[in-house]
């Protein structure tokens, strides 16, 4: 499984965050135990009994997109709901003739990717997105091209090479004042990833991937969602906004000298957050406790859990914290966007859920001595806070 331990435990751990993250490109040959993760079955499945609408499926050749018409035709239903329904033959062909197919956001409809999404995100505290490739030619499906955003790439099937450039532009960003250079020369490093192994890329870096080797490829991308100094700018703005400097109106109408006071009130409530040494860990936490969580229902428990020891639950957001107060016998819990207080014996349910990993409401009662009607009554505020949720019914 890709849970967060084993994520870390594959890239190396605080020896990856302290010298290769947003730094370099990193290859881990073997590393992923793909059993499980991802197949060809699983693909087709996908695409038989889903209704994926390009962009969300796409073919690209030679980094253009192909016509959605050339392998897929409208459908209407009786209810007046028009989508693109597969034609297999046709599909096969643009495959076979060197488009590559992707499918985004394959960790929304796929479990086994979900939680190996959600447990990347757990290690490296950013919000995760997975596509799947597959490719059967020599031709490229995007050319040459930079992503916005750092890949892990895990190789489920067959091989792909990965021609990586390097950047030509320090940390470029989606929004940009300007768009990097093509690169020019022979590429930094020539890799063929086979199943198991993992390439870790930086945002900005060039790479031309093929499926070169004489076998189909399927590989995943995890993306992950960059944090800049902009957005942090952005937080702290946020931040400031109960401060009378920041509410009021700007004076564009006034004299020099008071638009002048005006922007040296500003510069003031800025500088004095930005001197503060633990400005990016208070941001970490308000970005680890924020996170909205995945929309994940309890049903058919519309009214609080009863006290079943079978029932598993597991925390919906990929984190969270838990701060015991230990003059007051409490401990607060946030996640989701919302904080709790809950007493200090409520310590031991919270630190296991946190670890991101389901558990049965008897489990949670055994690590906390308390009794599981108890913890039914603890967790169902959970749930109703949408930051914890039912993944095992016992019905």
């Amino acid at each position: 499984m890709l849970d967060a331990a084993s994520w870390a435990g594959r890239l190396g751990g605080d020896t990856f965050l302290a010298q290769t993250y947003n730094r370099s490109y990193a290859l881990f040959p073997g590393a992923a135990d793909v059993a499980g993760l991802f197949s060809w079955d699983d693909l087709n499945q996908i695409i038989a009994t889903q209704r994926l609408e390009p962009p969300r499926l796409r073919l690209s050749v030679d980094g253009e997109m192909v016509p959605v018409h050339r392998y897929a035709v409208p459908t209407t239903t009786r209810r007046a709901v028009t989508w693109s329904r597969i034609l297999p033959a046709e599909l096969h062909a643009q495959l076979k003739d060197g488009a590559s197919l992707v499918l985004d956001s394959v960790e929304k409809i796929h479990p086994p990717i979900g939680v190996a999404a959600e447990g990347l995100e757990r290690f490296l505290g950013t919000p995760v997105q997975v596509n799947a490739y597959a490719s059967w030619t020599e031709r490229e499906g995007f050319g040459l091209h930079w992503d916005d955003h750092d890949v892990v790439v895990v190789q489920v099937h067959g091989s792909k090479r990965w021609r990586l450039y390097g950047a030509t532009r320090e940390a470029p960003t989606f929004r940009d004042v300007e768009s990097p250079e093509k690169p020019e020369g022979d590429p930094v490093a020539d890799i063929v990833l086979t199943p198991g192994d993992v390439l870790y890329l930086p945002r900005g870096w060039w790479h031309a991937v093929t499926a070169d080797q004489g076998t189909e490829s399927l590989h995943l991308t995890f993306g992950l969602v960059s944090h800049t100094g902009a957005d942090l700018l952005h937080w702290v703005v946020d931040q400031l906004r109960s401060v009378l400097a920041l509410r009021k109106d700007i004076p564009r109408f006034a004299s020099l000298p008071d638009q002048s006071d005006f922007l040296a009130a500003l510069r003031r409530e800025l500088l004095d957050e930005l001197a503060n040494p633990q400005l990016v860990e208070r941001w970490a936490e308000s970005t680890d406790t924020t996170h909205h969580g995945h929309a994940i229902p309890s049903l058919p428990y519309v009214d609080g859990l009863p006290a079943r020891p079978e029932i598993s639950v597991r925390l919906t957001a990929p984190r969270g914290r838990a701060v015991e107060n230990g003059g007051h016998s409490t401990v607060t819990f946030s996640a989701a966007g919302t904080a709790w207080d809950f007493a200090d014996s409520a310590a031991p349910i919270l630190r296991r859920l946190l670890i991101g990993r389901s558990a049965t409401l008897g489990d949670l009662a055994d690590c906390s001595g308390l009794e599981v009607k108890d913890v039914a009554a603890l967790v169902s505020v959970l749930v109703e806070g949408q930051a914890v949720a039912v993944v095992g019914t016992a019905l």
